[in-house]
Formats: structure tokens, C-alpha cells, sequence
């Protein structure tokens, strides 16, 4: 099908049940029109109409629990979500991918050389190469390719725009030149290791996992090299709530220490115990070590390692709330979390700048508009940035117009929890 046939399906309905597969409701489908077709239209602009197209899809992600526990070799849970970077692709003849983001220059990248560059660090198409390279490895048959995208995923939100274009180009991959048999761990480590080595950021794979295998999914990260992956089956359109994500336009300067902090002081609890990890000792071991390391540690450093245990716990009951469809036990699993995450790990404002904290602000406000009917925390890194609330869908209305009162119009984003993850979507 060729890109402009591709308009007039979408424009016909033709195109609304695949749509409504990932995008869950009538009004998402009505939006998602729109954005195809325009993203259509922006490939036969740029690169002509005579080939056949693919629509592909890969979403951003929310963490739902397992705040700051993966670095450490803990467990999360995490969801996809509504938000997410779409391509219009065709094949190419030669080995160059030509990569036009809507609003960015165009990445050309010639997958003849794949190899990872220190002078490419930090560039969206040293993602491009890292991904194919590393699926070229593993021996799965790569191409180039044209391709037009767009991603509504916001940067800087904690939702994961990075790791949704890294899934987006390995389904690119995975469904042009392999029939859509690259499985989504695959995908997601691939991303992973793109980000890390040809991109140059040290990132764990909580955020690729979430966004190729779609929907809940709970991660442990006990053996890196091969995390325990499991699907949470949960039809979060039947729970009578909402998601939103509520951005509080904090300053995000000058935080780097502050989440290498979280980190090292973990760390150094355990190296206090003679381990790597905090995941290596057992809870039962490390409280009964809390006299011995007052004098070896730091006391927020034990509060976090703390944090970490009893975060672990409460992903355990989140899951199993979830798959026994107790939404009110869920609830009060995600606000505990947010407590100790404010209490415990103290990531909810930085200590160099005291009297700016809007995170606490939003989560004051929450408490006292959801106290009794949701749930609210601290939603990603911390520090600054944007916090999670789980609200009834009859008090949405009003949530959302608090929010956006008092941190700005748009502030608060309404989501739906995904029900795939990277995929062919026509």
C-alpha cells in the first residue's frame, strides 16, 4: 500500500479498527487520524509515493512502582502508554536509513559501517545505527530504509521519549527485513545497548522493556544479563480510573548529583556489607547491619538502602493486586510508595534549592483532592519534573483543573495504559 492509498484507508475508516487496537478509545482514534495521515503526507513530500509503506508504533512508558530500585538490581513495574513515536517507512535498495523526525533535521545513516563513535555521542542517529548494529549481531537481516516520524511522547517527562524512538526503529527493523519476528526483548535490549554504547548514556533497560512489551509489565533485575520478564494481565480501561501525569515545569539544572546520590549511597550501604548491590543481601541482613553501618554510612544513605527493600515488597503486592483485579489494594501500594519515595529515598526535592518544591506541591494537592478515592507519587527520577495520581474517572474533570491551575493550562496529562507495545500498526 502505498503512502497516499494509506490516507484514503485511514480517511475511510477503513483504518480505525487497527487503530482502536493500540490506541484503546474512540477519541484516541479520532486524534491518531490526523497524526498519520500528516505524517503520511510528510513521507510523499519527502521521499515520493511509489513505494509500499508501513505504519509502525512504539510507546513511551510510566512507572508505576520500583522507584529508583533497578540501578540497584531491584524490581519494577512499569506500563506503556497512550504517548508514543510513530513512522510512515518504505525499504531501500542501499544501506543508508534517511530518518526524518517532524520537527528535527533529517539523521542519514549508513548502516555499511556500524560501528560505535565517541564523537557521535548524544545524537539521535547514533541511536539509529546502535539498534541495527546490535541487531545485525545477532544475526537478524538488516536494511535501510526511509522513514517520516513524529513522537508526542514529551521530552523531559519522565515518560521515556528516548527509549520509544530506540523501539520504533527496531520494529522499523524487526517488520520490514524480518517479518515481525524479532521478539520484544530482543527489541528492548538491543535499544538498551544502543543508548549505552552508541549513544553514550548509561541507561538501565527498565525503559525499553516497558515500551516494546507493552501494557503492565514487571521487571526483576536480580540477573541483569537475563531479567525475569513477566506481563501483568490487567485490562486498566475496566478499573474506573484514569492516569495522569502532572508536569510541574521544575527546574531539571544542576540535578546530575543528586541522582548519582540516590545511587552511590545505596551502593555504599552494600559495599559496607561487603557486596556490589543492595539486591545481594537480604533484607533481614541489612536490618539487623543498621547499628554497625550508622558508623560506616551516612544516614540518608540507610534510609534509601531502606527504601529500596520495602520498594521491592510493594511492587510484589502491586502485581498481585493487578492480576487479582483489587484496583483499592493497588491504590494503596502506589501511595505508600510515593510516601517512602518523599520520606525515605528523598527524591521529591533537591536539598541545593530547598524552597523549590513543586513536586511536594503537586503531591500536597493531590492528597488532599484524592485522599480516600486515589493514589499520587513521585513519578520517574525525582527531584523535579512530574508526579503520577491515579484518579476516578467522575473526579478527572476536577483534577485536572486544579492542576493545570496552579502549575499551568496543560499541565496535567491524561493517559491510557497501552495494551501493546512496539508493533506494526497498519
Amino acid at each position: 500500500m502505498r503512502a497516499s492509498e494509506l490516507i484514503s484507508a485511514i480517511q475511510s475508516g477503513k483504518m480505525d479498527e487497527s487503530l482502536k487496537r493500540v490506541y484503546v478509545t474512540d477519541d484516541a482514534v479520532n486524534y491518531q487520524r490526523e497524526r498519520y495521515i500528516r505524517t503520511a503526507k510528510n513521507f510523499i513530500n519527502m521521499f515520493g509515493d511509489e513505494r509500499d509503506v508501513m505504519a509502525v508504533s512504539a510507546p513511551g512508558r510510566t512507572e508505576v512502582c520500583g522507584n529508583h530500585t533497578d540501578h540497584n538490581n531491584g524490581k519494577v513495574l512499569a506500563a506503556s502508554i497512550n504517548l508514543d513515536a510513530i513512522a510512515i517507512c518504505a525499504k531501500r535498495d542501499d544501506s543508508v536509513i534517511c530518518e526524518k523526525s517532524e520537527g528535527h533535521s533529517v539523521n542519514n545513516v549508513d548502516i555499511s559501517d556500524l560501528t560505535a563513535k565517541e564523537s557521535d555521542y548524544g545524537k539521535s542517529s547514533s541511536m539509529v545505527k546502535g539498534v541495527v548494529a546490535r541487531l545485525n549481531d545477532l544475526g537478524y537481516s538488516v536494511g535501510g530504509f526511509d522513514a517520516c516520524t513524529t513522537s508526542d511522547v514529551m521530552g523531559g517527562s519522565g515518560l521515556s521519549s528516548s527509549a520509544a524512538f530506540e523501539v520504533l526503529i527496531g520494529n522499523i527493523i524487526s517488520y520490514l527485513y524480518n517479518d515481525g519476528n524479532i521478539d520484544a526483548v530482543t527489541i528492548a535490549k538491543a535499544s538498551q545497548y544502543s543508548e549505552n554504547v552508541f549513544f553514550g548514556k548509561p541507561s538501565g533497560l527498565l525503559d525499553q522493556m516497558a515500551s516494546s512489551v507493552g501494557t503492565f509489565v514487571t521487571i526483576d533485575f536480580k540477573d541483569l544479563k537475563e531479567p525475569v520478564i513477566k506481563k501483568v494481565d490487567y485490562d486498566f480501561s475496566k478499573s474506573g480510573y484514569s492516569l495522569c501525569i502532572v508536569d510541574t515545569h521544575g527546574n531539571h539544572s544542576d540535578l546530575t548529583d543528586d541522582y548519582a546520590a540516590v545511587r552511590s549511597e545505596m551502593e555504599a550501604v552494600a559495599a559496607a556489607m561487603g557486596k556490589k548491590v543492595l539486591r545481594e543481601i537480604e533484607k533481614e541482613d541489612f536490618i539487623k547491619a543498621i547499628p554497625e553501618l550508622t558508623k560506616k554510612v551516612n544516614d540518608r544513605a540507610i534510609l534509601r538502602a531502606d527504601h529500596f527493600y520495602n520498594e521491592n515488597i510493594r511492587v510484589e503486592k502491586a502485581v498481585s493486586a493487578l492480576e487479582k483485579g483489587d484496583f483499592d489494594a493497588f491504590k494503596e501500594v502506589i501511595t505508600s510508595s510515593g510516601y517512602s519515595s518523599y520520606l525515605y529515598n528523598q527524591n521529591v526535592f533537591t536539598p541545593h534549592n530547598p524552597t523549590e518544591q513543586k513536586l511536594s506541591l503537586a503531591l500536597c494537592i493531590s492528597q488532599e483532592l484524592l485522599e480516600g478515592r486515589g493514589a499520587w507519587r513521585v513519578h520517574g527520577g525525582g527531584f523535579a519534573g512530574t508526579i503520577q495520581a491515579f484518579v476516578p474517572n467522575d473526579m478527572l474533570d476536577t483534577y485536572k483543573t486544579e492542576m493545570d491551575a496552579v502549575f499551568g493550562e496543560g499541565s496535567c496529562h491524561v493517559l491510557i495504559i497501552r495494551p501493546v507495545g512496539g508493533t506494526r500498526v497498519m
